[in-house]
């Protein structure tokens, strides 16, 4: 692996989420590889520090696939702030143009890119497997839990304070046996007065707070119209404080296509990873 060195990386941010993006077209790691180097890189104080490292690799379906892995080395099958990332990295190099299509483990994302500017909008995959109002104890308490998968399995939980133990709750709710074996990602939603949600989510892979999710934004946007709280377009605010926009059409029932998600994705700083970088 010291044949890698120095290795040319961006550092990234979608809306508070933060991603080593590394340009991996000509393979520098193999499959078995990938998992432990991620989880170097994305220690933070030890390496660069990172929710998820993100490879872009050649692609003979789409303009180009990623390989996504989460911060303790886990693959995830979609991340909605991590392929904002992605797509503007991929424009701003020349992978692919203002419009493009990538593969992820969820299927095909579509993707466009505002100019080289930081706005990016993507076209999820529909959701799967949803479930309302699930009865679940969480501190003492019975609270209604509904469930939907983004491209990876979310939990969502409306609450009334924002002074809540979300690292305690959110991995007691991950490891219920509602969510077994996969495990799942939990929201915790407050509808604020103008409409607007804020949400902050636990993950699956960090095991702890996240500044922001976008399969999470759009699972919460979505569980929330569900129940009658906001109609689409639904505006996102994260632990971070940015806004994310969710749009969907609703048809029948719970049936949610055309599912797209706007918000920033920032180029924070391009570096070389070193090999002490692995130490």
């Amino acid at each position: 692996m010291t044949t890698l060195f120095p290795l040319a990386f961006e550092k990234m941010s979608g809306a508070g989420n933060d991603f080593i993006v590394i340009d991996h077209r000509r393979r520098l790691l193999s499959i078995d590889e990938q998992p432990d180097f991620a989880r170097r890189v994305c220690r933070r104080k030890f390496s660069v520090g990172a929710d998820g490292m993100i490879l872009i690799e050649e692609s003979r379906e789409a303009d180009f696939k990623w390989q996504f892995y989460n911060a303790d080395g886990s693959v995830a099958e979609m991340c909605g702030n991590g392929a904002r990332c992605a797509a503007r990295f991929a424009f701003r190099h020349g992978i692919a143009g203002k419009s493009m299509r990538f593969e992820t483990i969820a299927g095909i994302i579509e993707a466009e890119v505002f100019g080289d500017v930081e706005t990016v909008s993507l076209r999820m995959t529909d959701p799967l497997a949803c479930q309302l109002d699930q009865s679940l104890e969480l501190g003492g308490q019975q609270l209604s839990v509904s469930s939907i998968n983004t491209g990876v399995p979310h939990a969502v939980i409306f609450v009334d304070g924002s002074d809540i133990p979300i690292k305690e709750w959110g991995k007691e709710v991950r490891n219920h046996r509602l969510f077994q074996p996969a495990g799942t990602n939990v929201n915790f939603i407050r509808l604020l007065t103008d409409g607007r949600l804020h949400v902050r989510t636990y993950e699956r892979g960090v095991e702890d707070e996240t500044m922001a999710c976008g399969t999470g934004a759009v699972a919460s946007a979505i569980i929330a119209t569900l129940l009658g709280k906001v109609v689409s377009p639904v505006q996102v605010v994260t632990s971070g404080g940015e806004q994310l926009t969710v749009v969907f059409d609703l048809a029948e029932g719970t049936v949610i296509r055309n599912v797209r998600l706007q918000g920033p994705a920032r180029r924070i700083y391009e570096g070389r990873l070193t090999e002490e970088s692995l130490l």
